[in-house]
């Protein structure tokens, strides 16, 4: 009886231990990101993600070719359809209880591909890479581009991740 109590205990013991642990990280939004990012000194990553496709993948779907693809696949507006916004916007992909700041209008914004900023965001965390990571940050591989760079796509290409890093590479400047 007494290790059934004690097996009992451990269990709850590590039950409650994780749970108090496990952290869902939540979405903050570019114009967060912005506040560093945007600095020459630190490589104006902001600038280089808003003339990039990403940042105008939601203005894409509004697009003469956007719409007569959706027109083909019976979907009546592409700018709100489930299934085109899950690659268009972070916002449209995310679980929405973790959304805190970011807006369906900022298309592919920087959470999709470094994560959810919430508990890396400051720059004591960004400065250790190990910190970060463990509190969110992703540094993106081909997986996650080829979680929307795929074949479901209807206007799919063949994707080729290192070209399509150099089109969007927003480098950190090497410290002095």
């Amino acid at each position: 009886m007494l290790s059934k109590n004690l097996i009992l205990a451990l269990c709850l013991v590590f039950f409650a231990g994780s749970s108090l642990t496990a952290q869902d990280f939540e979405y903050i939004g570019a114009a967060k990101c912005k506040m560093c990012h945007n600095k020459t000194a630190t490589g104006q990553q902001y600038k280089v993600w808003m003339a990039g496709p990403h940042a105008n993948a939601m203005k894409s779907l509004s697009s003469e070719e956007a719409l007569a693809i959706a027109k083909e696949k019976g979907i009546a507006d592409p700018t709100t359809d489930p299934g085109c916004i899950k690659c268009h916007s972070t916002a449209g992909s995310i679980d929405e209880s973790l959304n805190i700041g970011v807006k369906i209008t900022e298309g592919v914004s920087c959470e999709t591909c470094h994560g959810p900023g919430s508990a890396y965001k400051t720059n004591t965390v960004m400065k250790d890479q190990a910190k970060a990571l463990a509190k969110g940050l992703i540094v993106p591989d081909q997986k996650l581009c080829e979680a929307c760079h795929n074949e479901e796509s209807p206007t799919y290409k063949p994707f080729n991740y290192e070209e399509a890093v150099k089109i969007i590479a927003h480098p950190i400047p090497p410290k002095e």
